[in-house]
């Protein structure tokens, strides 16, 4: 493994995993969220895109997607068809509209959305060099990317019936849970199989003030729940590829080019462990008082519990016409009424999602036409969330477009650049709605040198 890149890997994931480490209990006025998602309040946040830019650009195909040069993080059957080590780094921008009967704001986030390595366990240069080829092919990949996202900072007003008091809420939140993956797959001619595991952790703040305006004098209450988790996790995967073929001029029976790809993946309901801590306090700051008077209610700190996530599937079916054409559709359910979390007791309902895509190459092999070399991908998805608003589940819908760049390294290895652009909207119309644009950047380094086994004469 090439020294760079080791060190590269071990910086970056040792950053990203401390940037969730180094919090400590905070104050409503110190919280600062990255973004303003209201629905990320419920459960465990925002669920956080699991696929990468080239497969993102196709709705987020996973279940029957391989790729001999990029990865697929959600279904570890797809690693052993990897032909080279692949280093992955995705960066996103979003911008935001947020819509309520009442009033609408526009809103930008961005981040890191993942960093992964992949590797075959066998080179190919090594099989080619010997002329054999063995059925068996493995692979693995480690992986660091977000699961789930919470910011959010919102302000309401409101007046009781009386007319008397106004009432004012501040809802704040931050932070969110992560996921530092492991996976291995093993393939024997068409079939192949793969498990995953994951260590989850982060951490989730939410905070509500409120205050009385209307009363003088009168004591704003504040409300701070935090909550950590971690735990290890699985998740398993089948693919089988069923390869069609033609007779070629000698009359054998040669594979065509054409192939259909069946894949499922999921895991049952699993625990993870949760560190919760809550503190209640009011507090009262008035022109006769120079220090504010601070009562607390309740405060506890370090209470363990373990919470339950639920039972998910996706299953899939694709079909390839090998460097030119690439069709697929899946559908995943999640059992999320399962889901439960004593530290912070919510009832979630069971979701679904459908996804199509399609990948377009006009001819990979053209030597005079950069742009027929380019991967053309586009997508749609729809489905449900796990959570309700006003006592209708939310929904889910997106159109996906995108763009895939071949880039020739030196040794004529193959590497990426792929962009991908996601239209969506989320959420409940009559209570609150957000249409996003998603714009994902996507780097794929390749090295077919790992694992090369070097002779001398």
């Amino acid at each position: 493994m090439p020294s760079s890149w080791f060190r590269t890997i071990c910086i970056t994931v040792l950053t990203i995993a401390g940037m969730n480490v180094l919090q400590a209990q905070t104050a409503s006025e110190d919280i600062r969220p990255k973004e303003n998602s209201p629905y990320s309040r419920l459960a465990l946040g925002n669920f956080f895109s699991q696929y990468m830019a080239a497969p993102g650009a196709m709705g987020g195909l996973s279940a029957a997607y391989h790729d001999p040069f990029h990865l697929n993080l959600m279904n570890p059957a797809s690693l052993p068809h990897l032909r080279a080590t692949a280093f992955e780094i995705g960066m996103y921008a979003k911008y935001s509209q947020l819509e309520s009967s009442e009033q609408s704001d526009n809103l930008w986030g961005g981040n890191i959305g993942y960093i992964a390595l992949g590797f075959p366990l066998q080179n190919r240069v090594n099989e080619a060099l010997d002329r054999s080829q063995s059925p068996w092919d493995f692979g693995m990949n480690l992986a660091l990317m977000p699961y789930t996202q919470v910011g959010y900072d919102v302000t309401i007003q409101e007046r009781h019936d009386d007319g008397f008091k106004l009432a004012t809420n501040r809802l704040k939140g931050d932070g969110g849970t992560y996921r530092l993956q492991w996976g291995n797959g093993v393939k024997y001619k068409g079939l192949s199989l793969g498990a995953t595991l994951n260590y989850n952790f982060g951490k989730l703040i939410n905070n509500r003030r409120v205050d009385f305006d209307s009363l003088d004098h009168s004591f704003s209450t504040e409300f701070l729940d935090e909550m950590s988790v971690s735990g290890v996790t699985w998740n398993l995967g089948v693919m089988y590829t069923h390869s069609f073929k033609e007779k070629n001029d000698d009359g054998m029976m040669v594979p065509s080019g054409k192939r259909l790809i069946f894949g499922v993946y999921g895991h049952s309901a699993q625990d993870i462990n949760t560190n919760s801590s809550n503190l209640y306090v009011r507090s009262n700051v008035s022109s006769y008082v120079t220090q504010a008077v601070i009562d607390t209610v309740s405060y506890a700190t370090d209470i363990e519990r373990k919470m339950t996530l639920p039972t998910e599937f996706t299953f899939g079916i694709a079909y390839e016409d090998l460097a030119k054409l690439r069709l697929g559709l899946e559908y995943s359910i999640g059992r999320w009424s399962q889901y439960n979390n004593p530290s912070k007791p919510e009832s979630l309902t069971d979701n679904n999602r459908l996804t199509f895509g399609i990948e377009f190459i006009p001819d990979a092999t053209s030597y005079n036409s950069y742009a027929k070399k380019m991967y053309y991908r586009g997508g749609f998805f729809t489905g449900t969330d796990p959570r309700s608003a006003g006592g209708e589940q939310i929904k889910h819908t997106g159109i996906t477009l995108g763009v895939g760049f071949p880039i020739i390294m030196p040794r004529q290895q193959l590497s990426f650049f792929d962009v991908s652009l996601e239209l969506g909207q989320f959420g409940v119309k009559e209570v609150l709605q957000e249409k996003y644009a998603k714009l994902t950047l996507g780097f794929t380094l390749n090295d077919n040198s790992w694992f090369f086994k070097r002779k001398f004469n």
